[in-house]
């Protein structure tokens, strides 16, 4: 992406990863007059074990091949997890490729039929977070669940989903980082694009953790959220992959407190729907004649 330096997408996070590593954390005395946050790109190569000149080749674009040695060893000294390792290895081996067509993400029937069925809080996401498809239990967890919606922006720019979510701050981490791996090579999908432009712009808080190119999975999880109505929740996340697109689905401990309050959110639910249903039924200007 245009931020990235298009084509030096591994140079950008060669660099952008050595700024986060101290030289304390590195083993290296922290001296003084640093102009720099993080290492300098000699004490990078030479704990590497390689050239400062190869390694500045690396940073700047030069050089596109690092052999498999060379990256293992550049994780090493960047501290990078698996998941980081695998994604600077996959940064070297990205070659060239024509554009891809984009395909529409589609939600199967077969799953819409399952969100009918789920009395649990369940919605289909496609890969940038936008909701596809929702559940009633879905909507009433979070109004933000509606399809149309994405998850992502109403995070970052939402005043109610901030308050929503009891650890804003790491819930903004983790789907930045989900939203760099989701994206992987897929650099010029319109899509992407898009919604990377729109959030880069009207949000300082996205703009300070996109350029720091984490990279992390957003699967299975245990996640507490503060409802308006019925308070705090400690929920479980399964994502299921079906066909291009994720069914998300929460649920708590069965028998906890959180098991009894979505319970009751439930029966506010429906309530609230049957009530509305009534009062169209109540409206109809054509009656049906007992």
């Amino acid at each position: 992406m245009k931020d990235e330096e298009s084509g030096n997408r591994l140079g950008s996070y060669l660099r952008a990863r050595r700024e986060l590593v101290s030289p304390a954390q590195a083993g290296l005395p922290p001296g003084g007059n640093r102009r720099v946050p993080g290492l300098r790109r000699e004490e990078v190569a030479l704990l590497a074990g390689i050239s400062p000149d190869y390694y500045l080749r690396l940073e700047r674009g030069r050089d596109k091949n690092p052999s498999p040695q060379v990256l293992e060893s550049l994780a090493r000294v960047l501290q990078l997890d698996d998941i980081e390792r695998t994604y600077l290895l996959g940064l070297a081996a990205a070659r060239p490729r024509a554009p891809r067509r984009k395909r529409p993400e589609h939600v199967p029937a077969r799953v819409h039929e399952l969100l009918a069925h789920l009395q649990l809080p369940a919605f289909v996401e496609g890969r940038a977070f936008d909701v596809l498809a929702s559940n009633p239990m879905a909507v009433a967890l979070s109004p933000r669940l509606r399809p149309g919606q994405n998850r992502l922006r109403s995070l970052l720019l939402d005043p109610e989903e901030q308050a929503f979510h009891q650890d804003w701050t790491k819930a903004t981490a983790d789907f930045i980082a989900a939203l760099r791996t989701t994206i992987g090579d897929d650099t010029d999908n319109p899509r992407f694009v898009e919604l990377v432009g729109e959030l880069a712009l009207s949000s300082q808080r996205f703009r300070t953790l996109w350029a720091r190119h984490d990279v992390r999975s957003l699967d299975g999880g245990t996640t507490t959220v503060h409802h308006p109505v019925v308070g705090e929740l400690r929920l479980h996340r399964d994502k299921l992959p079906i066909d291009d697109v994720i069914l998300v689905v929460y649920y708590p401990d069965k028998d906890s407190d959180s098991d009894e309050k979505l319970r009751l959110l439930a029966a506010l639910s429906h309530t609230e729907s049957a009530g509305t249903a009534h009062g169209r039924r109540a409206d109809d200007p054509h009656p049906k004649t007992p």
